[in-house]
């Protein structure tokens, strides 16, 4: 796997991390299949009982002032390989809860590390979710995915572990009931073959699903550098994951 700026070495015999040099990080939380079962197309699903490990605040221990000075914090996540079911493997549909510090839902920019990855997300959750858009990403590619916007990340490779770094708010929270409560996001991803085909949840009102590659978010002053070289170079640069305010005029009518 290629440096994306931080000594780890990511494990899948058990899922989790190891850290190396100065870098540190918390022990992995595990996500077994039963856990979130409640956000799948088939609840009775089979699948690996391990199905993805979170780490949340890894960093250079030189970093780590810094980090909490701007209320940012860098994740890491792996995915097991296999499927849910006829579902890849993926995270639970949520939205961001509103940070107290800056008084928005803040959104997060995702570098995918190994494997193939699908960042789904829509503008609403509610009975119409407003735009939809699939975001197949491969290594080496940022997905941004903006304020209060509802999302998964889905596994876009069976066959290999994804594992992919996050930029977020350090006050992070995630909120389910919304998507539950729709029994999923407005669009499930269904394996079919070594192919992501999609299925409408009829949950939602009937849309259209826009299914893109990722771009160059240059007008934020993201590059193609890795996204924790980032933070080492211009730790401003990574400031309106925080505080999405300063740059509210960027968010009117994005388009991921």
């Amino acid at each position: 796997m290629p440096d994306y700026g931080l000594d780890m070495t990511i494990t899948h015999r058990p899922l989790g991390f190891c850290y190396g040099g100065e870098v540190t990080g918390p022990m992995p939380e595990i996500r077994t299949l039963d856990q979130i079962r409640a956000s799948l197309r088939d609840p009775n699903c089979e699948g690996p009982e391990q199905v993805y490990a979170i780490a949340m605040d890894v960093a250079r221990m030189p970093d780590r002032p810094e980090l909490e000075k701007r209320m940012l914090l860098f994740g890491v996540v792996t995915y097991a390989a296999g499927t849910l079911g006829n579902e890849p493997v993926r995270s639970q549909g949520h939205v961001h809860r509103i940070s107290q510090h800056s008084g928005w839902s803040p959104p997060e920019l995702y570098e995918i590390w190994q494997g193939n990855a699908i960042v789904y997300m829509q503008e609403f959750v509610d009975d119409d979710p407003g735009r939809c858009f699939a975001v197949l990403a491969g290594p080496g590619e940022k997905v941004l995915v903006p304020p209060g916007w509802g999302h998964a990340t889905i596994s876009a490779s069976p066959d290999e572990p994804l594992t992919f770094g996050a930029w977020c708010d350090r006050e992070y929270g995630f909120e389910y009931d919304a998507v539950r409560a729709r029994k999923g996001l407005a669009w499930y991803p269904l394996v079919q073959g070594k192919h992501i085909v999609w299925q409408h949840n009829n949950h939602y009102q009937p849309g259209r699903l826009q299914v893109i590659t990722p771009r160059r978010y240059s007008e934020f002053g993201i590059t193609d550098a890795p996204a924790y070289q980032q933070f080492i170079e211009d730790p401003d640069r990574l400031q309106f994951i925080s505080r999405p305010d300063r740059v509210a005029a960027l968010w009117l009518n994005f388009h991921p």
